[in-house]
């Protein structure tokens, strides 16, 4: 809809008149790929200098178009700029005063309907792409910078990923969602020439835009497959380093996957979220910081609500009960949960570490 107004706005904007622009209908089309195939000399340095978020190809093309309508032409001749008078005894023609309204129009309907297009939308930028040499293979990294709503000067998360796993992820949701994504390109596979800056740069925006499309679909936004392309290497590498006593490079993962997970609005997992605090109370606990592992315990407690028995319930009780008492902090409440679950036999006593549920646990 918004394609087609925009498409008579030029018209209008052109003096060829309504008559022309009603003349039939725009065909909504969609590239064959998101690889950019405009030429991109500049190179890959400044092609990752802005950031892109497009709900479809068209919108981000009208988008341009509507910025540059917006400057125009100077109603005014250069001459007349300082007579008010000479526009009032030379009104503009009726056919001209007639596109400038209908003009007017369609910018304020195009500016109101773009920001009701997608409820919830995040942004997605590349902000590098490395060669990774690992023998035999040699791919490219991409790191993409996720960023929600929020405060303008919270940090964005990040996740890096390849191209075979942005293809992995198309090719699943293809497989289930095939009316949805029909509409939504991919940027195809090159035989030669895969590292070069241009393919890198058309590549980066593509994946950007891919992103963005899938974002822009509710049911898409809502699989499980796109949750757990956000989500889960974070958490597997992030456990992995909690396992190996590396602390401190565990916590960084943590904190990125618990912001990916706020960001998406979705649940990523049944247990997820409670996995990551229970991850970040460990990691601050270790590194001798009782009161942020305190904190990340009763965010804990508070998505647990009344869910009992669950199986993390008995341990971040214990956790919070302990850091309490280290803090000097009322921890009663916490105390008789944990009392009442050990006599009603759902718990055994002590209850397991969140250090040892998080090293048993499998992340699938």
């Amino acid at each position: 809809m918004a394609s087609r107004l925009l498409h008579r706005l030029r018209h209008a904007l052109a003096g060829e008149g309504l008559g022309e622009a009603a003349a039939g209908p725009e065909v909504e089309q969609f590239p064959e790929s998101s690889e950019l195939e405009d030429d991109d000399a500049e190179g890959l340095s400044s092609r990752l200098s802005g950031t892109l978020s497009f709900t479809s190809a068209e919108d981000a093309d009208d988008e341009d178009e509507d910025d540059d309508e917006d400057d125009g032409p100077d109603p005014l001749p250069r001459g007349d700029e300082a007579s008010g008078e000479d526009t009032e005894q030379n009104p503009p023609p009726d056919g001209q005063r007639g596109s400038q309204h209908l003009a007017r129009q369609l910018q304020d309907f195009w500016k109101k309907s773009r920001n009701t297009l997608v409820p919830q939308r995040l942004l997605f930028e590349v902000t590098s792409a490395n060669v990774v040499k690992d023998p035999p293979s040699k791919y490219v990294l991409y790191t993409l910078a996720v960023m929600g709503p929020g405060p303008p000067d919270r940090q964005p998360a990040q996740i890096s990923r390849r191209y075979s796993d942005f293809e992995r992820l198309h090719r699943n949701l293809q497989r289930q969602f095939r009316g949805p994504m029909a509409a939504i390109s991919f940027p195809r596979k090159r035989l030669r020439r895969n590292f070069t800056a241009e393919t890198i740069a058309r590549r980066s925006r593509a994946f950007e835009q891919f992103l963005s499309h899938l974002q822009a679909v509710p049911e898409l936004r809502h699989a499980p497959d796109l949750q757990d392309f956000f989500v889960l290497p974070e958490l597997r590498r992030a456990q992995s380093l909690t396992c190996t006593g590396l602390y401190r490079e565990a916590l960084v993962l943590w904190a990125n996957a618990w912001q990916l997970q706020a960001q998406l609005g979705t649940p990523s997992g049944p247990d997820r979220p409670l996995l990551t605090l229970a991850g970040l109370a460990v990691c601050h606990q270790e590194l001798e910081d009782p009161g942020e592992a305190r904190a990340c315990c009763e965010r804990a407690l508070q998505l647990l609500g009344d869910k009992s028995p669950h199986p993390l319930l008995a341990p971040f009780l214990e956790a919070h009960v302990r850091l309490s008492w280290r803090l000097g902090l009322d921890k009663r409440q916490s105390e008789a949960r944990l009392q009442a679950l050990q006599e009603a036999g759902v718990t055994p006593t002590p209850p397991p570490s969140l250090k040892e549920l998080l090293i048993k646990e499998v992340l699938d």
